[in-house]
């Protein structure tokens, strides 16, 4: 890059974007990820050393006002940019303001435009201060989200909770990909069912097709008080929010232990937090998938559709026992992420073992019959 006139941070900074999309690129990842905090500190250093306070003093007017410039603009343009791709409420402010700063590539730029004789010295020097102190105004850019922009859009869905009028028996939280499913799956077996869910583009659509649903937060306990909680027999959590699911499944078996909660977990971390809730029946979103998608890549081998069925059976029963005694030992840990922890024990002493039974009943499975 030297040789063509060019800036070596240019060059290794169009290099990183060919590499990251090849083949190695998770091998680079992971070779660098090590090194990444010292990198970040030694960037962040080499902008705060670049920044001439004298050069800011004298020009501080300006300076603050190309800066608040800059970020009007760019956040004016990325709001339009929210718009044309249909970005909603507070995602679009979102958007807009967490992007509305100068890159760090913009000090890389202005190099470049210097030793090319493109722009004067002297104004480099005040385009650099500019790009500096708009990073630095990032995390107020992100102050001014939290406490002014994200409360209205808040205060706006709580406000229009709906009033619930039903004698169902069954309440599910939530009518995404997974609630949905379920509820379908109810009410074509002649149950009713009460649907609360907190996003309205999904209650608008479930009723442009004539669907029956409620808006509101599921965690409210007056809410699901005026949902029938008292006289309900089962509960379906599937709402997205995994600490709000976890919160309600303890809410649950707190106050209304007699009824039945099966509850989507989002992850086996999440599995864990539910079952420390006191929830036993757990259903791992993308679990049963991945079981049919074993059982089809078992037939796709050339195997039986029955030994493809009973070796998925197999390996989905001892998967849940072993999920049960992990899930055990990561509520008695104090820090389960710990390598002395009661759970990384548990994993350490027995995955060889757990693994060699594994393979010891899946044999007997496809050799049975």
């Amino acid at each position: 890059m030297t040789m063509v006139g060019l800036s070596p941070a240019l060059g290794t900074f169009l290099a990183g974007v060919v590499m990251a999309n090849s083949e190695y690129r998770h091998e680079l990842e992971s070779d660098i990820a090590p090194f990444k905090g010292i990198f970040l500190g030694v960037f962040f250093i080499t902008v705060g050393a670049s920044i001439d306070f004298a050069l800011f003093g004298e020009n501080l007017a300006l300076i603050v006002g190309l800066t608040l410039g800059l970020i009007v603009l760019k956040a004016g343009v990325l709001f339009a940019l929210g718009h044309v791709f249909k970005l909603r409420g507070g995602d679009k402010w979102l958007f807009a303001l967490g992007l509305a700063q100068a890159g760090e590539f913009g000090f890389v730029l202005v190099s470049f435009t210097v030793a090319n004789a493109v722009v004067p010295a002297p104004v480099a020097d005040l385009l650099l201060l500019v790009v500096a102190l708009s990073m630095l105004l990032t995390p107020a850019l992100f102050i001014c989200y939290d406490k002014l922009i994200a409360p209205r859009y808040s205060r706006q869905q709580a406000q229009d909770a709906d009033e619930i009028k039903s004698d169902a028996n069954i309440i599910i939280a939530g009518h995404g990909r997974f609630g949905g499913i379920v509820n379908r799956a109810l009410q074509a077996a002649d149950y009713e069912t009460t649907v609360i869910d907190y996003s309205n583009e999904q209650l608008a659509m479930l009723r442009r097709f004539g669907l029956s649903a409620f808006f509101g937060d599921a965690t409210r306990p007056d809410l699901l008080h005026a949902a029938g909680i008292d006289e309900a027999k089962v509960l379906v959590i599937a709402i997205d929010n995994k600490d709000a699911a976890t919160e309600l499944a303890r809410y649950m078996r707190e106050h209304h232990p007699n009824v039945h909660v099966v509850a989507r977990a989002i992850d086996r971390w999440h599995v864990y937090d539910l079952w420390a809730a006191g929830c036993r029946d757990i259903i791992r979103e993308t679990y049963d998938s991945s079981i049919r998608a074993a059982r089809s890549a078992f037939e796709a081998l050339g195997l039986d559709h029955e030994i493809a069925e009973r070796l998925t059976l197999v390996f989905e029963e001892f998967d849940r026992h072993t999920m049960v005694e992990t899930a055990e030992a990561f509520i008695q840990s104090e820090d389960p992420h710990s390598d002395e922890s009661a759970y990384s024990q548990l994993i350490r002493e027995n995955l060889e073992q757990w693994e060699a039974e594994l393979r010891e009943r899946m044999r007997d499975a496809r050799g049975a019959g």
